[in-house]
Formats: structure tokens, C-alpha cells, sequence
């Protein structure tokens, strides 16, 4: 790579009309988009959560179906900032061409990517918030603390959408994205302690799974179903910091080099 490909981002407040291009455009199709989004996490938190729940009983002080919807909303956040930042970006970033149109404005490259990583995170959040609104009607929990919960579903939104950038970024068509979401996303959803404690793993993976995104996502969330804060937040936070800034970085080199080719 050219030391203008390994360079830091440059960016303007010209991402924003590109994200909301984005916006305007899913706002035509906003509630199939949500019920796409929520649907699966939902039918398995209703499988799950009451059936399964009734075996299991508690998980430790919780009930099972408050720990799986702490878990489950992670679980949505990260497949919809995935699906976002993959498929849907790169339709317009390779088949629409849409990107290629943006950059005859006065647009740089740098500001699209960036655009696209707010909108697959902000995206996620809608979902979150749609799952968590029916949370609470089914009064699986009504915390106030589930409003702090928020911010750190958005964050989660964007880590996972940085990650998903790069592999937009080294895609051919679309079922490239199949490698990701079958060798990385479903086993970290089973490793992260969405569905089980992660106590029940053995050392070596319970050490692997302390530094996965997700593992840190549920961490911060799950406390805040309880109507308590998670313990060593400022660990968590960094760890999907550094996920975000690293994957980032690594996104935009990549989409440098593929629109340079």
C-alpha cells in the first residue's frame, strides 16, 4: 500500500450530506426496514426466553429472559450495523455506483466511508430502540438505566459497522459476506455470553471471548437490564474503541486502494 492509502482519515463536514442521502432514502422504506431488523432477534427471544426460560428458570440473580434480551439486543445492534455496512453499502459503493457519483461533487472518499459508517451504526440504534420499546411492554424491563443503555448500542452499532467495512471493502459481489458472517459474526454471537454465561466455557476460550466486541457490548448492557451499571466500564469501552478506530482505519485503507485501482 502507498503511504496516501496508509494515511489518517481526512474529514470534513461533507460526510454529512452523504448521511443524509442515506436517511432520506431508508426513510421510504423505514418500517419493513425495522421489522426485517428486530423480527429474528425477537422470535428467538420469545423461543428461547419464555420456552426455554421455563426449564432454565435464573441465570444466576436474573431470569433467563432478562439475561437473553440483554444479550439479544447486542446480538440486533451487531447484525443490523452489519447488514448495513455490507450489503446495503456495497450496492451503492460497486452495483448503484452511487459512491462514484458522490465523488464527481466536492466530496472525498474518506467523507463517504465515514458517512457510511455513522449511518450502519445510527441504523443499528433504530433497531435497538424498536426492540427495546416492545422490552418494556412485555415488561421484561422498564429500568431508567436502559436509557443510558442507549449511547452504548450506538457505539456497538459503529464498531461493528468499521468491521464490516473492510470486508466491503475486499468484496467481489455478495456472497463474499457469507465468509464473514459464518466464520466471525455466529461464533461470537455463542461466545459472547448472549445465550449462556460465559463462565460455562472452557479457560483459554472464556480468555479468547474477553476481548470479542461483542463480549464487551453485553458486558455494558447487561447490568443496565438490572438497573445497575456494568463493573469496569472505562475497559469495555476502549476495547470497542480500539475495534472501531483500528477497523476503521483499516476500511478506509482498503476502499483507498480499491478506488485507486
Amino acid at each position: 500500500m502507498t503511504a496516501r492509502v496508509l494515511q489518517p482519515p481526512i474529514l470534513s463536514l461533507r460526510f454529512i450530506p452523504v448521511w443524509r442521502r442515506n436517511l432520506l432514502v431508508w426513510r421510504k422504506l423505514a418500517v419493513p426496514s425495522l421489522i426485517g431488523n428486530i423480527a429474528e432477534p425477537l422470535i428467538i427471544l420469545v423461543a428461547f426466553g419464555y420456552g426455554l426460560g421455563a426449564l432454565v428458570g435464573r441465570v444466576g440473580e436474573l431470569p433467563y429472559i432478562v439475561f437473553l434480551a440483554s444479550g439479544s439486543i447486542c446480538m440486533s445492534t451487531m447484525y443490523a450495523a452489519s447488514f448495513e455496512a455490507m450489503y446495503s453499502a456495497f450496492s451503492r459503493m460497486h452495483v448503484q455506483k452511487t459512491w462514484e457519483g458522490i465523488l464527481n461533487a466536492p466530496v472525498g472518499l474518506d467523507d463517504i466511508v465515514f458517512a457510511e459508517m455513522l449511518w450502519a451504526g445510527l441504523k443499528a440504534l433504530f433497531s435497538a430502540i424498536a426492540i427495546a420499546l416492545v422490552l418494556v411492554v412485555l415488561d421484561i424491563s422498564r429500568h431508567p438505566t436502559l436509557l443510558a443503555a442507549l449511547p452504548v448500542l450506538f457505539l456497538t452499532g459503529i464498531t461493528f459497522s468499521s468491521i464490516a467495512l473492510v470486508f466491503n471493502a475486499l468484496a467481489k459481489g455478495y456472497d463474499f459476506f457469507t465468509y464473514y458472517f459464518t466464520l466471525f459474526l455466529t461464533p461470537m454471537m455463542f461466545l459472547s455470553g448472549v445465550f449462556f454465561p460465559r463462565e460455562q466455557l472452557p479457560e483459554v476460550v472464556r480468555t479468547v471471548s474477553d476481548w470479542l466486541p461483542l463480549t464487551n457490548a453485553v458486558e455494558l448492557v447487561r447490568p443496565m437490564f438490572m438497573d445497575r451499571w456494568p463493573v469496569d466500564p472505562l475497559r469495555h469501552l476502549l476495547v470497542l474503541a480500539a475495534y472501531t478506530v483500528g477497523a476503521f482505519w483499516i476500511a478506509l485503507a482498503l476502499t483507498r486502494r480499491r478506488f485507486a485501482a
